[in-house]
């Protein structure tokens, strides 16, 4: 079967949640199901961009024996709410709603699935699980994460200062005055999105460097211009960082355009190909190493 044609019709619901409905597409596993994935969605516009990536790769996944769930956050896509209501709380519960569903729905474990601001999540996700005492997640495949909800944070409000620009108002507020608003209580309008204070709030506590790894198999795979290049030295540090703690990491780069970025919607062969080479081993075959995307690893 090609990677890239549709293992088996998806199938489109509304799960009813805490706060109305959230929407999700199933992607059940073609023959034996070996496992699930739920997918936790980027932030933003980011996220419609990258809908096509998911897609093909939800379907390669299927296709393998990985089940997979795609679920909309609360105010985002199809599901209820607006943005401005959105809280990194909500997205939380969001992430274990969809994972009580999946492994109800397969009758084992499951991981997560997280690309850029959704790894973050799903990473804060199995932090605050494990806390309580809860399993951790039965693997996790980590698209390009985020590493510092803060710096994030940082980079969406400079598309509000470029609008402002743009607009010829006269206004040049920088991120600083633009965070000023926020912490007096005012939500921003930011290319479309309306962002509360407490989701700004949020995104700035939470940071990859202050999150232990989670005790089971992570792959890391970053997305690099020209097939060859290692990680950025702030990967290449957290991935040591990890490694060190005892972590069961692999990380990869693999070359391609940055499609949650791209003005138009665009795809990266590569990383469905080197996503869906992980998933052809068993789960527990995660090794600590560091590739740059050749068949040969080499560890930091």
């Amino acid at each position: 079967m090609s990677l890239f044609s549709p293992a088996a019709h998806a199938q489109p619901f509304f799960l009813k949640a805490a706060a109305g409905e959230r929407y999700c597409l199933f992607h059940p596993a073609v023959g034996a199901c070996r496992g699930g994935l739920v997918y936790v969605p980027p932030f933003g516009e980011e996220m419609n961009k990258s809908r096509r990536m998911a897609a093909l790769q939800a379907r390669a996944l299927a296709a393998q024996g990985i089940a997979v769930l795609q679920i909309d956050l609360y105010g985002t896509g199809e599901s209820s709410g607006d943005f401005v209501d959105a809280r990194w709380a909500l997205w939380l519960a969001d992430v274990a709603l969809g994972c009580q569903w999946l492994s109800a729905r397969l009758g084992r474990p499951v991981g997560l699935w997280g690309l850029r601001l959704g790894a973050l999540l799903a990473l804060d996700y199995a932090r605050q699980h494990q806390a309580l005492g809860a399993p951790a997640p039965q693997r996790m495949l980590l698209w390009q994460p985020v590493h510092s909800g803060s710096a994030y944070l940082t980079q969406f409000l400079r598309l509000r200062m470029a609008s402002d620009m743009l607009g010829g108002d006269g206004q040049k507020s920088g991120t600083s005055a633009l965070r000023e608003q926020l912490r007096a209580g005012e939500a921003l309008e930011v290319a479309g999105y309306e962002l509360a204070p407490e989701l700004a709030d949020a995104l700035d506590a939470v940071d990859l460097a202050k999150i232990a790894p989670p005790p089971c198999p992570l792959h890391w795979l970053d997305v690099v211009a020209a097939e060859g290049r290692p990680l950025t030295p702030a990967s290449a540090r957290l991935v040591t960082a990890w490694q060190a703690q005892g972590a069961a990491l692999h990380a990869q780069t693999v070359a391609g355009p940055a499609f949650w970025g791209t003005q138009e919607i665009a795809t990266c062969p590569a990383l469905l190909a080197a996503s869906s080479a992980l998933f052809g081993e068993p789960a527990g075959a995660g090794n600590a190493a560091v590739s740059n995307g050749s068949e040969a690893s080499h560890a930091v």
